[in-house]
């Protein structure tokens, strides 16, 4: 069964096109609207499709507590924060979302968000986005899963930590309140995450299992993973952005500079052009050098009623002789008139 490609404002995501690349904000632009309406301007620059932003409050996400089930106690870019002060320091004021919108529409991308709760939703409606991001944490989270999908617009759902049970529970729930067009991204929520932990050989099976476009959220350092996974079937990358890893931010340490994130964009096109279909033989473009193969040539001047030899007869190029698997047929042979060296052996001469 062939998964229909989608249409997000006159974009399109599918196998016939080239990869559809989101560079995600979350918290780089540090507090700073400035630096969040750069953070649009480089990424357009960059190439990518689409800028993904964060619709939350603190309050919304968790409660202000140090207790010690709201601590982040792994190793990594938060440790020892409480979850409160890691939302509170990356949240995406509310009166910025139409501002870094406009300024998507103004370069050429789109612009929309992950809402992590229903009165996110409803604010992101007064702003008509055209689709919807749920993030991996949020894929469990079911009433959401619910109201996003009554919206009717497209979704993208990041699968990170998630059983294929739980996973068909949601892409269940998301077409049954009426989602028509749904991407999966796999994901692997560790920041940063390593390759060996990122399991893209399961893009194909996902494809197959659940029926629609299947992607990539990556926070892996670098652009490899994402590449490779464009020839497994990948049609969406997602890669956190920033100006600069040096500048700091709650995500700055796995997310892509501008020069890398032009670079993922070239080179997940590259890798998607390189795709084509199952072919064998010269394609059009290296017929030109078929005679650069090697073929028999005639190595000394010869008489009628010589015989060829491994002097006088040898596999070279070019390739306008015969096939060199006649090589040892021909010696022994007889030519049946003068030949002189340099000359393409052809039926004819023997």
């Amino acid at each position: 069964m062939e998964v229909k490609e989608i249409t997000l404002e006159k974009q399109f995501i599918g196998k016939n096109h080239s990869p559809f690349i989101i560079a995600e904000m979350s918290g780089n632009h540090n507090q700073s609207l400035d630096r969040a309406l750069e953070i649009v301007e480089e990424a357009a620059k960059a190439g990518v499709n689409a800028l993904k932003i964060q619709t939350y409050k603190a309050d919304t996400m968790t409660i202000n507590t140090t207790k010690d089930d709201f601590k982040i106690s792994d190793s990594g870019p938060w440790t020892n924060k409480s979850l409160y002060e890691l939302y509170q320091e990356a949240y995406t004021p509310w009166d910025w979302h139409q501002p870094i919108f406009e300024r998507c529409r103004e370069l050429g991308i789109i612009g929309f968000s992950s809402p992590f709760d229903e009165t996110a939703v409803d604010f992101l409606e007064t702003l008509n986005v055209p689709c919807y991001k749920i993030a991996s944490f949020e894929c469990t989270d079911i009433p959401l899963i619910r109201k996003v999908a009554k919206t009717k617009k497209p979704m993208i759902i990041s699968t990170g930590m998630c059983s294929a049970s739980e996973i068909e529970e949601t892409v269940q729930t998301a077409r049954m309140e009426g989602c028509k067009d749904l991407i999966l991204l796999k994901c692997t929520s560790t920041y940063p995450a390593s390759p060996e932990n990122t399991n893209i050989l399961t893009i194909p099976h996902m494809k197959d299992l659940f029926q629609c476009q299947i992607g990539l959220s990556d926070h892996t350092m670098g652009n490899g993973v994402a590449v490779a996974s464009v020839a497994l079937g990948a049609t969406i990358i997602e890669k956190h952005f920033t100006l600069s890893r040096a500048d700091g931010g709650v995500d700055a340490s796995f997310s892509l500079e501008p020069d890398e994130m032009e670079a993922l964009v070239t080179e997940t096109k590259r890798a998607w052009q390189s795709l084509g279909s199952v072919h064998y033989g010269a394609t059009k473009a290296e017929k030109s050098s078929k005679k650069y193969r090697r073929s028999l040539y005639i190595m000394e001047d010869m008489k009628s009623g010589d015989v060829f030899t491994k002097q006088n007869l040898a596999v070279i190029r070019p390739g306008y002789g015969l096939a060199p698997k006649y090589y040892d047929i021909l010696l022994g042979k007889k030519v049946k008139q003068d030949v002189k060296k340099g000359t393409a052996v052809s039926w004819d001469l023997i």
